[in-house]
């Protein structure tokens, strides 16, 4: 391989995390983002660099665009999608983007919520782009402006309506980490000896459980409401849950998850939404196709 190649490939993988963060971000799947990226690649290997001043911008840009195509042409494909449509669960407890301290690290954490990636299902393809590059990322309206091909006055109204959308579907409350470890700890507790009573102690009066099977698996095709319902649907699993399938708790979307398997193999992921001390949502995920990148803790 001769210097040149091998520093394009130096600077390919410095801005690697970024990239696949900004994929999946977009596009909720985690095999989607890893071809993105792998794509920016190809297509960084075959540009003339020479004439390449700011490659962290130069590859966002092909990266978001590949992104934006997969987008929409997934969002035709989820119309008619069994159930429910969750993103597909991202390990982060061994993170493979820098994470930065302080607020730097709460924004990277949010914007890769379950909570947060379902709202983002219902932006736009442009609006979800300039919501990943400008919230996420902190990258300025004319930076995003050059990437979208847009004016930085498009980009600005595009990143207010984006913004405005996600803190109405996501009120934000102060989460202490180890008191969402604990309700998670206690939810599973409750869930696997089937104890309703438990449960409602835990669930918030209007919580919600959200289920994906994709037609694959058994999951509810309709989204469960109030902590009754929620909470009966869970005493029921546990109580009627296979003696093989063992659940753990790990770190998914950066937040407490569990991970049921049989065997050693990821079978449903569960994904707790806390709020002022109460779990608000229940994210169920047994789509085998969203679980295949997962081991079991």
């Amino acid at each position: 391989m001769d210097d040149g190649q091998s520093d394009g490939t130096a600077v390919f993988e410095e801005h690697r995390p970024v990239l696949l963060g900004v994929a999946y971000r977009m596009l909720g799947r985690v095999a989607d983002a890893e071809d993105v990226v792998q794509d920016t690649w190809l297509r960084w290997a075959s540009a003339d660099r020479g004439t390449v001043r700011e490659p962290r911008a130069f590859l966002v840009r092909i990266a978001t665009r590949l992104a934006l195509d997969r987008l929409r042409s997934a969002q035709a494909r989820r119309e008619t999608y069994v159930g429910p449509w969750l993103p597909e669960p991202l390990p982060t407890d061994v993170r493979a983007e820098p994470v930065p301290d302080g607020a730097e690290r709460a924004m990277l954490t949010e914007s890769v919520s379950l909570a947060v990636l379902v709202v983002l299902e219902s932006l736009s393809p442009l609006e979800r782009a300039v919501f990943v590059l400008r919230e996420a990322f902190g990258f300025p309206h004319e930076e995003i402006a050059a990437v979208l091909d847009r004016t930085t006055a498009a980009v600005r109204q595009l990143a207010t309506r984006a913004r405005t959308h996600v803190a109405e579907r996501t009120p934000r409350y102060e989460v202490d980490p180890v008191q969402q470890r604990e309700l998670t700890r206690r939810f599973l507790d409750a869930a696997s000896r089937g104890d309703i009573d438990g449960l409602l102690e835990l669930l918030a009066p209007d919580a919600r459980l959200v289920g994906d099977g994709g037609g694959k698996a058994k999951a509810p095709l309709r989204t469960i409401t109030s902590s009754a319902k929620v909470g009966r649907f869970m005493a029921a699993i546990g109580r009627q849950g296979a003696a093989d399938l063992d659940f753990a708790l790990t770190e998914l979307n950066g937040a407490p998850a569990m991970i049921g398997s049989i065997g050693g193999k990821a079978s449903a992921v569960m994904v707790l939404d806390v709020a002022g001390g109460r779990i608000q949502s229940v994210y169920l995920v047994a789509n085998p196709d969203k679980l295949a990148h997962l081991t079991a803790p």
